[in-house]
């Protein structure tokens, strides 16, 4: 594992130092995809193994090509489509791979922009791909559990029955965590009173509601340190470290300069298009939220700002799109994308 981490790790640096320079789909091609997929242990020089410009007849379409096909056993068995660097992948950008599925052996098909790759497999429907991804890799940003998942990828580890076995759960997972992590971090309204009518006896109130939801918070960062001690515990069989880590206190969260530097950045762009009362801050353990309407199914960006690379993250698509910053400038580039996010939600 460390062999495909030291791998992802350069690429993540290339991308960071590099990115504006290899922006384009045909640099992103040269410069990530191809790396990504030798560090999986493919042959990517050998046209028979991984298959450039790959070309299929579908019905009603001659010629049309998909950027590669890695090919096993004399079967295609993955579809590769690539993507510009800047581009916020979406459904719009699986026509192709949806066609070429019909048409081949391939059980797994890769939508990337060389920073995100986005796996597809056909659990809905037999032979058609399903519109979404059962597991999301972001090379720079991702955790040992993803790269896990990664490595049932590689050549040497592939099977189409492992792969499948996990791809539901995944799927499924994928679309849940997001779900979580914004309850975690700010219930919504309609689960906060879910959880006053199941723990408050008295009547209910904005000001109990402002409480429990408080709380609501307060038990999930309980739970998660629980968790965590609990398996800590298990490893080390260390009597001593719950100790340690109930001398711990919650660390603070606290709303930094650039944050709200970040936050003042998104008003301004939008100002003219969306009343600057409208654009609201709301901080969490993971990232600062810029809302609208103070709302946190509307996001317009979130500041992931509490690490050495900052990015941010645009909602003008079906997801988060995290995009890597050198500085708070960058920023200005993004004013399109975030009035086509509020103008997303106002249409609503």
């Amino acid at each position: 594992m460390s062999v495909l981490s030291d791998a992802i790790s350069n690429l993540a640096s290339r991308i960071a130092n590099h990115g504006e320079t290899i922006s384009t789909e045909e640099a992103v091609k040269t410069s990530i995809v191809l790396p990504f997929f030798q560090s999986l242990g493919y042959d990517v020089f050998n046209p028979a193994e991984v298959i450039p410009e790959f070309t299929a007849d579908t019905i009603g379409k001659k010629g049309e090509k998909v950027d590669y096909a890695i090919q096993q056993g004399g079967d295609i068995s993955i579809l590769v489509e690539c993507k510009s660097l800047n581009t916020t992948l979406n459904e719009k950008h699986l026509s192709q791979l949806y066609r070429y599925f019909t048409v081949t052996n391939a059980r797994f098909a890769i939508l990337t922009n060389g920073r995100v790759y986005q796996f597809y497999t056909d659990l809905k429907e037999p032979h058609r791909l399903d519109k979404r991804p059962f597991f999301t890799f972001d090379i720079s940003d991702h955790n040992d559990a993803a790269l896990d998942e990664l490595a049932k990828f590689a050549k040497a580890n592939f099977s189409v029955e492992n792969i499948l076995a996990q791809a539901e759960r995944l799927k499924y997972v994928a679309a849940i965590k997001p779900i979580l992590d914004e309850f975690m971090t700010n219930p919504p309204e309609e689960f906060v009173r879910l959880i006053v009518g199941m723990v408050y006896d008295g009547r209910s109130s904005t000001a109990v509601r402002e409480m429990i939801g408080t709380a609501t918070k307060a038990a999930f960062r309980e739970i998660v340190r629980e968790r965590v001690r609990s398996r800590l515990n298990t490893a080390l069989e260390d009597p001593e470290a719950e100790a340690e880590e109930e001398d711990q206190s919650e660390p603070e969260i606290i709303t930094t300069e650039d944050e709200i530097e970040g936050h003042l950045i998104v008003k301004s762009l939008l100002r003219g298009s969306v009343d600057s009362n409208r654009v609201a801050i709301r901080d969490a353990r993971s990232y600062c939220a810029v809302l609208l309407d103070n709302n946190n199914r509307k996001p317009l960006a979130r500041l992931h700002f509490n690490r050495s690379q900052y990015y941010v993250g645009l909602f003008d698509g079906e997801s988060e799109d995290r995009v890597p910053i050198s500085d708070l400038d960058d920023m200005l580039d993004f004013k399109d994308r975030l009035k086509a996010t509020a103008q997303k939600y106002d249409k609503a």
